[in-house]
């Protein structure tokens, strides 16, 4: 139930799948719209406390928890307990009826491929492109990204929700969710985000 991994803003993601294809990793997830609902008890608890309550739709349905986990050497650790639902609808009344608010709608095209003991996916968000790195140790990811010849100085430690909240106050965004829809006609650069692009 530990998750490792690193993130990463880069500028040209075609050119990052052309690399990861030309070293012959598997394709586990074609590209695929996920829309995800994260959920917070009225009084911010668990948001104060760094922790994520998260409902996914993406091929299937699926609730997740993760801790306020670690940053070592770029790379976040964090306890993730992950369980399909069987409908989406059904899982957010759910929430709700136990008096769970939805905190924040983001969406994201993911890509997923997997390259020897890690899992790489292929963020498109309405702010930016991103590679995620997942593996089993710190060792793993690093060699990874050298692989795919991203700089690790450049990893974000900071969750996708967090790199929004940098954009709404460097922007002065009034809306309240990270969707495309929100998003059109809105041309964000990294010093929006606040990131150094690794490719």
């Amino acid at each position: 139930m530990q998750e490792i991994e690193a993130k990463f803003y880069v500028r040209d993601l075609r050119r990052i799948e052309s690399r990861i294809q030309q070293l012959d990793a598997r394709l586990i997830q074609p590209r695929v719209l996920e829309t995800n609902l994260r959920f917070d008890l009225p009084d911010g608890g668990l948001r104060a406390k760094g922790q994520v309550l998260r409902l996914r739709q993406d091929t299937e349905a699926k609730f997740t928890y993760k801790d306020s986990g670690k940053s070592e050497q770029g790379i976040v650790h964090r306890t993730e307990i992950e369980f399909v639902v069987g409908d989406f609808e059904k899982a957010k009344n759910f929430l709700e009826a136990l008096g769970y608010q939805k905190l924040l709608q983001y969406d994201k095209y993911r890509t997923t491929y997997k390259l020897e003991a890690c899992h790489i996916m292929l963020d498109e968000l309405p702010y930016g492109n991103f590679v995620e790195i997942e593996g089993e140790d710190i060792a793993s990811i690093r060699s990874t990204a050298k692989k795919l010849n991203l700089d690790m100085q450049a990893a974000i430690p900071e969750s996708y929700s967090a790199l929004f909240e940098k954009v709404r106050r460097n922007l002065r965004l009034t809306f309240t969710d990270l969707t495309f829809v929100n998003f059109a006609g809105l041309q964000v650069l990294s010093e929006h985000l606040q990131v150094q692009p690794a490719d």
